[in-house]
């Protein structure tokens, strides 16, 4: 079974008042520690999906293996991302992680957890206290529903549809709902360091 990962790229960062993912956090862009993650776990190329500030996303992760897709329509929200990346999605893929590049301590670990989970369940996502978090792992048989959504809410809207195919991941930190929205909680992620 190959599973491989898919680190949504594209966002405005509208909150952020620039550019996040090219923003530094422990000494490497923001959208490097998921790349980097994805790359580690799963011991291949991650497809990274790029929109806004495109040349600057691909310039700061310069140096690592990825592959790129260009969401030309990424303005719309974060389903056209979504929809630009299994569109890319090559054909030997049996599942794929969509992560967050905004998500900057998402481990290894719990991406190897998610794809050895994908090679039996459908769609397979990390729980801690009753919440749900990212990054999702989607089998091959979503991949159609995947780009039909729409507006800016990503997979949410097929977890409601498709509940009974869901496995939850019992996870033991927070780092599955710790994103990068804000200077603010840029400061606060440093201040963890």
């Amino acid at each position: 079974m190959i599973v491989g990962g898919i680190v949504l790229a594209a966002g405005r960062s509208s909150r952020m008042g620039g550019n996040k993912l090219v923003a530094d956090y422990a000494g490497k862009p923001l959208v490097a520690h998921a790349v980097d993650a994805v790359a580690d776990a799963l011991g291949r190329a991650p497809l990274v999906v790029t929109g806004h500030a495109r040349a600057a996303v691909e310039g700061a992760l310069a140096g690592r293996c990825v592959e790129f897709t260009f969401a030309q329509h990424f303005a719309e929200g974060m389903s056209r991302s979504l929809a630009a990346g299994i569109a890319a999605v090559p054909r030997d893929w049996d599942a794929a992680i969509i992560c967050l590049g905004d998500m900057p301590l998402i481990a290894p670990g719990l991406i190897r957890a998610l794809a050895a989970r994908a090679a039996w369940d459908a769609i397979v996502l990390p729980v801690r206290d009753g919440r749900r978090g990212h990054p999702v792992a989607w089998g091959r048989d979503f991949f159609a529903e995947l780009t039909l959504i729409d507006g800016d809410i990503g997979g949410k809207a097929l977890l409601a549809k498709f509940g009974n195919a869901i496995t939850e991941l019992a996870w033991a930190d927070d780092t599955i709902f710790v994103d990068v929205d804000t200077p603010a909680t840029l400061a606060d992620l440093r201040d963890r360091l």
